[in-house]
């Protein structure tokens, strides 16, 4: 019976993600770390002048051949703060009687996410490519994910036969949980309409880099920086039988 229970814990891990553009396929020449890394940095700061929040939060580009979104405003007007391993967060809102979130909390998030590959165009210019959502529980589910191990792994998946010789980093998205030091969780219901309280932004190095990772879809996060706008619906204190 253990076992029936460890292989559907695993198998909730594998969550399909849905792909957004059709340059997903693009195949692009692997840099020098290093250069992927100033890549990364450039192609951030780049995103955060393009892109602006709609009036629930979700981030929208702007676009070259309308004028409806004139008036809004950019990413980068919303004090972005960047963390020494290369983050960059933003807080839109704050819960008025928030939880402060564990590194091991239950998670429940609700949020739109992609990931990108930086790179450098033939003009020159770098900017994030090759966009491909990782989650969108907005237009998938309509309520928060529970429990994600990109945040945090059980250790019974870790203790497993399966995943013994594997650590954390397998699994977790160091990135992201060291941006939701900075955020509290609002302590509402599933039912509860979003109102994304902010972005996290992963460069790749502080995701998976070029290093093995668990299959959270059928497409290589090699490389991928992350892009999470989002809302932490609750931040539940994990006990022993939820570990």
């Amino acid at each position: 019976m253990k076992k029936i229970f460890l292989f559907l814990a695993v198998a909730s891990l594998a969550v399909t993600s849905c792909r957004k553009d059709d340059d997903n396929s693009t195949t692009t020449t692997e840099v020098s770390i290093e250069t992927q890394n100033s890549y990364d940095d450039a192609a951030i700061k780049q995103f955060l002048k393009d892109n602006y929040f709609d009036a629930k939060g979700n981030i929208k580009a702007f676009s070259s051949t309308i004028t409806t979104d004139d008036n809004e405003i950019p990413l980068e007007n919303y004090s972005p703060i960047t963390l020494p391993s290369g983050v960059v967060y933003i807080v839109r809102n704050t819960p008025t009687n928030g939880k402060t979130i564990a590194s091991n909390d239950i998670l429940r998030i609700m949020q739109v996410s992609n990931t990108y590959v930086a790179t450098k165009n033939t003009d020159g210019a770098i900017k994030f490519d090759s966009q491909y959502t990782f989650r969108n529980t907005v237009t998938s589910t309509g309520t928060p994910e529970v429990d994600p191990a990109y945040f945090y792994v059980k250790n019974s998946i870790l203790t497993s036969d399966t995943y013994k010789d594997k650590t954390r980093s397998y699994f977790e998205i160091e990135g992201l949980k060291e941006g939701l030091n900075y955020f509290k969780s609002y302590e509402i219901a599933d039912s509860e309409d979003y109102n994304m309280q902010g972005v996290i932004i992963v460069p790749s190095r502080a995701a998976f880099a070029r290093d093995d990772h668990f299959a959270y879809s059928s497409y290589s996060f090699r490389n991928r920086s992350f892009v999470f706008s989002f809302q932490i619906y609750k931040a539940d204190t994990r006990t022993s039988d939820k570990d």
